[in-house]
This record gives structure tokens, C-alpha cells and sequence, in this order.
């Protein structure tokens, strides 16, 4: 299975260089659509709800400190790890997403329910810990994607 790094490789290999935060949110889009669509949990690191939305503390802890960062920053993982479907799924999210800076994303992730409930208790700016889990995302966003496939079929 892929881990965290692997598809933080493939993000900055697709899209290049950019902030560690908005690698931050593509990774946890990422993690969530590959949940629903593929059926299939991309990666087993968790994402918590910091104050500033979504983050993998596996993939912080060796960016720390840095801006930006590009393929040759992060010595960790290897994109040839990922199966087909699991780049498939990244494309689309880097096609989706990619264009939003990272605070953009960050303040969609804000008005987003997995976010919001695991922060349940804790001031906007307060540190916290507590995990956005797969299965608050599967419930959420597949909610989001059903909904989007009705209105394509009324059309």
C-alpha cells in the first residue's frame, strides 16, 4: 500500500513545485476521493484538523520549516508505488484542485462537516489533534458526489 509520501511525490511530480501547505490539502483531497471513487483508502497516515485545515503530521514533520517545496525537497517516497487507479484519482484531484492557492483550500476545508466535527470543541485558532477519520470523509463526500451525478443526470 502507498503511504503518504509516495502520493506527496507523484502531487509535486504532476503539478511541481508549490507551498507545503496547499501539498498539504491536494494530498488530503487526495486521500478523500480515492475513498470514494476508488472504494479504497489510499494511504493509512492520518490527517488531522489543524487550525489551518487538513494536514498529514507524517508528511509536516518532514517539511517543517519550508515554504515551498519540489520534487528534489522531499526524499521520502517514491511514486511508483501507486497502482493506476491511484494516479488516476490524484490527476483528477490535481485537475480539480491545483489551480485554489493553499489557503483557498484550506478555508473550503473549513466549511467542509469532517473538518468541522473533529473540531469540535476547539476555538478557530486553537491547536488540536484530533483526526479527520475515513470513514467521517466516505460519509461526507460521497454524499457531495451522489449529489453531483443526480444534477448531471437532470440535465
Amino acid at each position: 500500500m502507498p503511504n503518504v509520501f509516495d502520493v506527496a511525490k507523484y502531487i509535486l511530480e504532476k503539478h511541481g513545485q508549490t507551498t507545503t501547505f496547499k501539498l498539504q490539502k491536494l494530498v488530503y483531497y487526495s486521500k478523500v476521493w480515492s475513498l470514494v471513487w476508488d472504494d479504497d483508502i489510499l494511504f493509512e497516515n492520518k490527517i488531522y484538523a489543524w487550525a489551518n485545515g487538513p494536514v498529514c503530521k507524517d508528511l509536516y514533520l518532514k517539511h517543517k520549516g519550508c515554504f515551498e517545496i519540489g520534487c528534489s525537497g522531499l526524499m521520502e517516497g517514491d511514486s511508483k508505488n501507486l497502482e493506476p487507479r491511484h494516479k488516476e484519482t490524484i490527476d483528477m484531484v490535481i485537475k480539480s484542485y491545483a489551480h485554489l492557492s493553499g489557503q483557498q483550500l484550506s478555508n473550503w476545508a473549513h466549511t467542509e462537516k469532517p473538518w468541522i466535527d473533529a473540531r469540535q470543541g476547539l476555538n478557530v485558532d486553537e491547536r488540536g489533534e484530533a483526526e479527520i477519520t475515513p470513514d467521517s470523509m466516505v460519509e461526507y463526500y460521497s454524499a457531495i458526489y451522489a449529489e453531483q451525478l443526480r444534477k448531471n443526470c437532470e440535465k
